[in-house]
Parts: structure tokens; sequence; C-alpha cells
């Protein structure tokens, strides 16, 4: 199962959210990740709702790289943590409302704080921290609701992959508002998880800066998965190219 990315930047992006806001129907965006291809790669069902997604955001240095591989020339990243901050930068100068879902409750916490301060204008409509356990039906329907209720236009999705894009896919059709799973991005703007230098994330090693801060629960996404990407990767690139 292979993603088909798309080629954009920050502000194309943003263009491209925006409209799904305004358009007021339920749609979903992923951040194409190592760990997420992976994932799809290991499951075709999650990968098929993946590629259902209304936008396929290039996170990873490894996705990019491989665009470019592929003749994209124009392929650039576009972080999740920096298009989520600018995303409420543009919901507070054009009024969208905005939510987010998922994460501890000192996580969303810590959001609403720091965002209070960097965008006071900024309507923050919808802020949840469900519990870490299978919501019930009765549980999921009442979060399905006040989310509708609050007429939430931008939807943050903190819950981690796979579980952010498996929520995504099956809310789509019951919520009016467009949703973005952005995972770690919650931790890293409430400040509890400090972020990878810059430079490091260029070099597409951001994976290794995040390993050494949580090894108990990142190792296995890392030494696993990231060397079967690669093999697959290379594989791919040597496999003889279709003739027209």
């Amino acid at each position: 199962m292979s993603l088909d990315a798309d080629v954009c930047d920050h502000a194309s992006a943003i263009e491209r959210v925006a409209a799904l806001a305004e358009r007021g129907q339920g749609a979903y965006v992923c951040f194409g990740t190592v760990h997420m291809i992976m994932e799809s790669h290991d499951s075709p069902e999650f990968g098929a709702k993946i590629n259902a997604a209304d936008m396929i955001v290039p996170d990873g240095m490894p996705i990019v790289w491989m665009q470019r591989l592929h003749g994209r020339k124009k392929a650039t990243r576009v972080r999740a943590n920096d298009l989520m901050i600018m995303l409420c930068e543009y919901a507070e100068k054009h009024g969208l409302r905005v939510g987010f879902y998922g994460g501890k409750p000192e996580v969303i916490d810590g959001i609403i704080e720091r965002a209070a301060k960097d965008f006071p204008k900024l309507n923050i409509a919808y802020a949840y921290s469900p519990p870490f356990r299978p919501l019930t039906s009765e549980e999921d329907s009442e979060i399905t609701d006040k989310i509708a209720e609050s007429e939430t236009q931008i939807l943050f999705m903190g819950l981690g992959c796979p579980k952010q894009e498996n929520w995504m896919a099956e809310h789509k059709p019951k919520l009016n508002c467009v949703m973005l799973g952005v995972g770690a991005s919650f931790d890293f703007y409430a400040g509890n998880v400090k972020e990878s230098p810059e430079w490091l994330g260029k070099l597409g090693l951001e994976w290794l800066y995040r390993l050494t801060r949580e090894p108990k629960r990142l190792w296995k996404r890392y030494l696993i998965l990231n060397p079967r990407f690669m093999m697959l990767a290379i594989l791919q690139l040597l496999r003889p190219k279709k003739s027209e």
C-alpha cells in the first residue's frame, strides 16, 4: 500500500484547509510520516483510510525525498506543528472556530493557556481530553454531538497514529468540520515535550532526537519501522518503470 502525498507548502495547505472548513462538511487531513506509511503497508484497510483523506500533507523528510525522486521536484516538508500554529493564526484573523481533541488533560490546559497568549482573539469552541481507553457508543455519540453543537470548523486531533486517523475516517460523515491529525503537536505546543532542532529535521533525523527523549515509547517505531521503510523505498526505486 503506497500513499500519494500532496505536493504543497504552508500557504497552499492553509488555503486548502480553509476551503474545507468553509465548506461545512466532514473532511480530514493526514500528515504523512514513515510511521504512517508502514502502518498502511501492514494494514491495507488502514492505508485505504489514509488515501481517502481530503489531503495528505508530507510531514516527514523521507516522504519529501521520495516525492522528489519520483519527479515531484517542488515537494517540500510541511510540519504538523507548524501548520497547526499557522492555522490558529489564520483562524483568529478570519473568525473561524477551532477545537482540540485528544491528549492528556494537562496538555489540553497547556494548549488553551498558550493559545490565549499567542492568539488572544482565537475562538476555541471545543477542547476535550478523552479517556485513555475505548469509548462506549454512548460516550462517542455524546462527544460527536458536543463537537457538532460547538460549530467547530477546524478540529485538531491529538490522539496519535493510527488512532486519530481511524477516528477521523469514522467520524467524517458525522461532523461538519475539517479534522487534522496533528498527533504529537499537542505535546509540542503545550510545552511538555521539547521539539527537535530545525536543522535535525532538515536532515531527516528528527526521529533520532525524539528517540533519545522517549526511548521506551518510540524504540519500536524507529528502530524497526524505519529500516523496513528504507528497504521498501529502495525496492520501489529499483523497480522497473511501466512503459506508457
